[in-house]
């Protein structure tokens, strides 16, 4: 039987959020400049990273790809979500984007949990009582949301208290069509041949020293969706 106890669900307020695509050079320059001047995370293993998997969720016609090829200012997407090589512990998140602002909710899945949505076994997400799993469910039933690319790849983080900011570099961006792969430890495709892809994510202000050590030189902020890249290999 599909355990139905799902802890409370944790909802962010509005943060801006940066992207570049950066190469191999500029990844290793500016990795050797965070590692001097802030906190690495918390979760980071020996080497300084962590793995993260996610499995995203769209509907038959694709919608939220298209809003995101099309510029929308605002849209959302769901996804399942884990973080290291074991899948015991899950994140249903629901991130919202509203131009260059960003928001996420959140709610801890069971292993059980997930197994049983990836088989349409839904009725713990409404047993849980928690307005983002109902909404999920909602949107499952109701807009026919399936699970549409796998996305997982090696992250290093750094944060900064001072706005809450939080800096990110994702490496060997890998891929699995639909929901394979999403359990196994190897995906085959990768997504971003050679390149990188830099975050930073902030409240309401972005520190006059984190400007100063995440720059790149001659390279334009610009959208960069890891599920959007990873929809090329259907």
């Amino acid at each position: 039987m599909t355990p139905t106890t799902i802890e409370p669900e944790k909802t962010a307020e509005l943060r801006h959020e940066i992207k570049h695509q950066i190469a191999p050079r500029e990844d290793l320059v500016l990795s050797g400049r965070l590692k001097k001047i802030f906190s690495p995370d918390a979760h980071a293993g020996p080497n300084g990273e962590y793995l993260v998997t996610s499995l995203y969720f769209d509907t038959f016609a694709d919608d939220a790809l298209r809003e995101k090829l099309s510029g929308l200012g605002k849209r959302v997407k769901f996804r399942l979500r884990y973080y290291g090589k074991s899948p015991k512990v899950l994140r249903l998140e629901k991130k919202e984007k509203i131009g260059s602002l960003c928001k996420k909710q959140t709610a801890a899945l069971t292993l059980e949990q997930a197994q049983a949505l990836l088989q349409s076994d839904l009725g713990f997400l409404l047993d849980a009582q928690e307005p983002l799993c109902a909404e999920f469910y909602s949107r499952l039933q109701g807009e026919g949301l399936r699970p549409k690319a796998v996305v997982r790849y090696r992250r290093e983080a750094y944060v900064y208290p001072p706005g809450n900011v939080r800096i990110t570099i994702d490496r060997d961006i890998r891929t699995g069509v639909g929901e394979a792969g999403f359990f196994e430890e190897r995906l085959p495709l990768p997504a971003l041949q050679g390149l990188s892809i830099l975050e930073i994510k902030y409240d309401a202000f972005l520190p006059e020293i984190v400007k100063m050590a995440v720059q790149v030189p001659n390279r334009q902020a610009e959208a960069c969706s890891k599920y959007a890249l990873c929809r090329r290999f259907d």
